[in-house]
């Protein structure tokens, strides 16, 4: 399973479920029957990544520009 199934905030919840579902035939599992399902599901969770990497990029360039700032104003009156 994907380490991303495992977080609290399921996002992807109909793509886990139908392939869970596509995994209940153990044929259909074996013989690649799956396989649309889980690239489904893999696109939905990527897409959830890259999201939430912006965001986090987004943050981070905040939290930096207001420690540069406030370094700059530390040092002004040197």
């Amino acid at each position: 399973m994907h380490p991303q199934l495992s977080d609290k905030r399921i996002v992807c919840r109909e793509f886990i479920q139908a392939l869970d579902a596509c995994h209940a035939n153990n044929w259909a599992r074996l013989t690649g029957g799956c396989n649309q399902e889980k690239n489904k599901l893999n696109q939905c969770l990527r897409k959830e990544r890259v999201e939430r990497s912006n965001r986090n990029r987004a943050n981070a360039k905040e939290r930096q520009m207001k420690t540069e700032r406030a370094l700059r104003d530390l040092h002004e009156y040197d």
